[in-house]
């Protein structure tokens, strides 16, 4: 009931804010607060309502801005831009701590509803979880319909921990917008499951550099070797394997004593290194 009443809130806000051509938060919260309250929301959730819709067009014209949907002219473009963006009944909403408190030792929340304060509603989750929820929680929380479940979303400010001045592996880690994370183990983040490409991501790489191996986005296919998988996961290898070169060559032993003995040995001999061409590293091709 409060996630239809919030999501529908939304979409009359969407409405008026393509009408209007107006998509600022204070500009929407000026024009249509006093509607909201009227309609029924406290002060916190219809905020949050207004601040969802202009948050949700701010992320569509940084889609648009930088060609994610395609140029002027791109169908996908068109249609995001011909109609008011739209937010499904379920859709999650945000809870500050005004409208959602968390009673961490009990293992229970209360939270504002359209019919009133609901208290003692217990949650769980596992230990790492926990632990963190009560160490690092601050600012909202989502309320998440899913899978018939209910969720919530914390916002947790984990400090960084120090870097590891000597590491003793590497780990490539390429970031993309169809996948959030996707590590050179094979971990994809976005839920996608990569079992079947793993015994492929084994395979030495051939090295060929060509504008047709990615004939999509999303899927790297050499056509000198025929080695192929997700583009994000092939990007990720290639990360830690130039992570891996090029921390063995920064850090190269220099021993002067073996130098010496090795410039004593080739007196007189023609310097064979002068006539031989500089190897390229296939990584680096």
């Amino acid at each position: 009931m409060t996630l239809r009443a919030c999501n529908q809130a939304a979409n009359q806000v969407s409405q008026v804010a393509y009408e209007m051509g107006m998509f600022g938060n204070y500009q929407l919260r000026r024009h249509l607060y006093g509607e909201l309250k009227a309609a029924g929301l406290s002060a916190q959730p219809a905020q949050h309502v207004i601040k969802k819709v202009a948050d949700a067009y701010a992320t569509l014209r940084g889609l648009i801005r930088n060609g994610r949907l395609g140029g002027p002219r791109s169908q996908w473009r068109r249609k995001a831009e011909s109609k008011p963006i739209a937010f499904r009944p379920q859709a999650a909403q945000p809870f500050d701590d005004r409208c959602l408190s968390w009673q961490i030792d009990a293992r229970t929340v209360s939270i504002w509803t359209v019919r009133g304060r609901l208290k003692n509603i217990s949650f769980t989750g596992s230990p790492q979880q926990l632990k963190t929820l009560a160490l690092h929680r601050r600012g909202e929380s989502d309320l998440i319909f899913r899978d018939g479940m209910w969720l919530l979303s914390a916002t947790c400010q984990i400090p960084e921990a120090p870097m590891n001045a000597a590491p003793d592996g590497w780990l490539g880690v390429d970031r993309g917008i169809v996948n959030l994370a996707t590590t050179s183990d094979g971990t994809n983040y976005s839920g996608q499951k990569l079992s079947h490409y793993r015994r492929r991501m084994a395979r030495i790489r051939a090295g060929h550099t060509e504008r047709k191996n990615r004939p999509t986005r999303d899927t790297f296919t050499c056509r000198s070797c025929g080695f192929a998988g997700p583009a994000d996961h092939i990007a990720a290898l290639n990360v830690a394997r130039r992570a891996r070169v090029a921390w063995v060559f920064v850090n190269m032993p220099n021993d002067r004593a073996m130098e010496s003995e090795v410039s004593a040995s080739r007196a007189g001999q023609p310097d064979r290194t002068a006539r031989r061409k500089p190897r390229t590293s296939a990584l680096g091709r």
